[in-house]
C-alpha cells in the first residue's frame, strides 16, 4: 500500500510572518520541505495551502498543491479537506509533514507510514524518542507519551510520565519518551475526526491526539533513535536552519 504526504501550510504566523514562503537558499521553505520528502516512495507529495500565494510558489517549483479553506480550526481539519480534494479512499494512508520542518528526516516519514500499514488496529501512527535529561522530562513544552506492550500509545501528557514515585529526582527506567509531532492517518479517520467532540483530556492538556484516544482510536508509536531537527517558529530558527543548510 502506497501513501500520500500532505504538508499543511498556513500563511498567517504571529511569530514569523509569511513563514511558508520564507527564503532558504533561493527556495520557499514549504518547497524545501516538499522536495526533502519527494524521494521516499510516496504516491503523492502535496501541499495543503490556505493562500493563493503559497499555491503560486509551489507551482513555480513543480510542487503539487491544493487550495484549502482559511477557517479550519486545526491542521487535521485542513488535511481532511485536502483528502477530499484529492479523492483519496478511506483505507489510504496519509502522513502529515509540517511545512515548517525543512530538516525533517525522510526516513522518519517512511517509518511512520510503514508502521500504520502494519498496525491494522490503529487509526493513527506517530513517533517518539527517549528523553535524556530531567529538565526535558519536567518541561511542559516537551510532550511525553507512554506506550503499552504492543507499542500503542497509552497516554500523552505535558506532565512527567511515567512518574518515578520512589525516585522523583531521576528519570524513570526505561527512559521516558518524547513525542515527535509527525502523524500518519487512515483517510477514513481523518474524515471522521472533525465530527468528534473535543475530549476533556484534550482541553486540559491542549493535545489534539487525546481526542482520538478519548473516542477509542488507537495510535501506533514508532521509536526513533535520533531526535529530529527542530522546526522553524521564529526568525532566529530560520537563521539557524539557513546556516545548517548552507543557505
Amino acid at each position: 500500500m502506497s501513501f500520500t504526504v500532505l504538508i499543511p501550510a498556513r500563511l498567517a504566523s504571529t511569530r514569523l510572518p509569511n513563514k511558508p514562503l520564507a527564503d532558504i537558499g533561493g527556495l520557499p521553505m514549504v518547497v524545501r520541505v516538499a522536495q526533502r520528502v519527494s524521494g521516499i516512495g510516496a504516491k503523492h507529495v502535496v501541499v495543503a495551502a490556505d493562500s493563493p500565494l503559497i499555491m503560486d510558489a509551489c507551482q513555480a517549483h513543480g510542487v503539487r498543491a491544493v487550495l484549502t479553506r482559511t477557517d479550519h480550526a486545526s491542521g487535521s481539519d485542513r488535511l481532511a479537506e485536502a483528502c477530499e480534494l484529492l479523492n483519496l479512499g478511506d483505507e489510504e494512508i496519509v502522513v502529515n509533514v509540517q511545512g515548517d520542518e525543512p530538516l525533517i528526516d525522510p526516513a522518519l516519514v517512511s517509518a511512520v507510514a510503514d508502521l500504520l500499514k502494519n498496525s491494522p488496529v490503529a487509526s493513527i501512527s506517530t513517533a517518539a524518542h527517549t528523553i535524556e535529561t530531567i529538565a526535558d522530562f519536567h518541561n511542559p513544552n516537551v510532550v511525553k507519551v507512554v506506550c503499552d506492550g504492543a507499542g500503542l500509545a497509552h497516554y500523552f501528557s505535558r506532565a512527567p510520565i511515567p512518574f518515578p514515585r520512589d525516585k522523583p529526582d531521576q528519570l524513570p527506567t526505561p527512559k521516558p519518551l518524547r513525542h515527535i509531532g509527525i502523524y500518519g492517518y487512515r483517510v477514513g479517520f481523518l474524515r471522521e475526526f472533525p465530527k468528534l467532540a473535543q475530549a476533556p483530556t484534550e482541553l486540559s492538556e491542549a493535545l489534539e491526539q487525546l481526542r482520538a484516544m478519548w473516542h477509542g482510536h488507537r495510535i501506533a508509536v514508532h521509536i526513533t533513535v535520533q531526535a529530529p531537527g527542530a522546526g522553524v517558529d521564529t526568525a532566529e530558527d530560520l537563521a539557524r536552519v539557513r546556516s545548517l543548510l548552507g543557505a
